[in-house]
């Protein structure tokens, strides 16, 4: 009888072990489920399927590490700036096939983000982003014609494309921080002629700026002459018989005033002037 009451409780505390084992096995599997890292540049939105769904109310969940009841799950989202490349074909103003590619900078709105994932989704990139991109980019393009797009236009086209698409981006949840278009591709007969019209532009450009060029120095030498003239004109104004002589009196005292041998002539020469002989000569 002792025997059989010793086996008994021998089963009874083998069997509470075990029942300790697997509950502390549940009970570690459980708190591990119950561990949730968000990493840097992410952030969490808890799903509460025994307290209202989407939890709305609270923040995400921040960088780090977070305990949650292990029934609840945690949707983690990328809220850094992101970029999405798009290749898009749309039509001009005169309804010619444009090829555009831009490059879209975006990320989510952080304290929105339990809306966006509550009413957008996780595919909120290809459901909302990419459509609105698209819609923007045919209404603005349908606004020009191929050379304003490939020459002049770009840069009102692409601010263009961006407000619109903020537009349609709002209550959306999604932040649109920019948009650049890197290439617009036209048909290639469109494309050689309207680069034939623009070298043809800048050729006249170039003949205009040569005829300037030969117009100021036109001017120039029509300057330059009629100073010279003018110069003339003061000087032989100036220049009186009298005053000749008198100067060819005084280049005659100086020469007399010199050492060298000489004879001079007093009133002997044109118009009175004296002349000078040299006797060694």
């Amino acid at each position: 009888m002792e025997e059989y009451t010793i086996r008994n409780k021998s089963k009874f505390s083998g069997g509470r072990v075990a029942a300790l084992i697997v509950a502390g096995f549940f009970l570690l599997i459980a708190l591990v489920s119950s561990i949730v890292n968000i990493g840097p540049g992410e952030a969490g939105v808890v799903f509460r399927p025994f307290g209202g769904g989407v939890d709305t109310v609270h923040p995400p969940l921040s960088e780090g590490v977070h305990l949650i009841a292990p029934w609840n799950k945690v949707y983690v989202y990328n809220i850094r700036q992101q970029q999405l490349f798009e290749s898009m074909k749309v039509l001009s103003q005169d309804g010619l096939d444009i090829k555009l590619d831009a490059s879209i900078w975006f990320q989510p709105v952080v304290k929105d983000l339990a809306k966006l994932h509550k009413y957008r989704g996780r595919h909120y990139v290809d459901d909302v982003l990419k459509p609105a991109v698209r819609s923007a980019t045919r209404a603005v393009v349908g606004r020009y014609t191929p050379e304003q797009i490939y020459s002049s236009k770009r840069e009102a086209i692409q601010q263009e494309i961006y407000d619109e698409t903020k537009k349609l981006l709002d209550k959306q949840f999604v932040q649109l921080n920019k948009i650049l278009v890197r290439d617009v591709t036209l048909p290639p007969t469109i494309k050689t002629a309207i680069e034939r019209k623009l070298k043809q532009q800048q050729e006249a450009l170039e003949y205009e700026f040569k005829l300037q060029k030969e117009q100021k120095e036109a001017e120039r030498k029509r300057i330059e002459a009629k100073g010279i003239r003018d110069f003339q004109h003061i000087v032989t104004e100036g220049i009186s018989d009298k005053l000749l002589r008198w100067k060819g009196i005084e280049a005659t005292l100086k020469l007399a005033e010199s050492n060298n041998s000489k004879v001079i002539v007093i009133g002997s020469g044109k118009d009175g002037l004296p002349i000078i002989l040299n006797p060694e000569k």
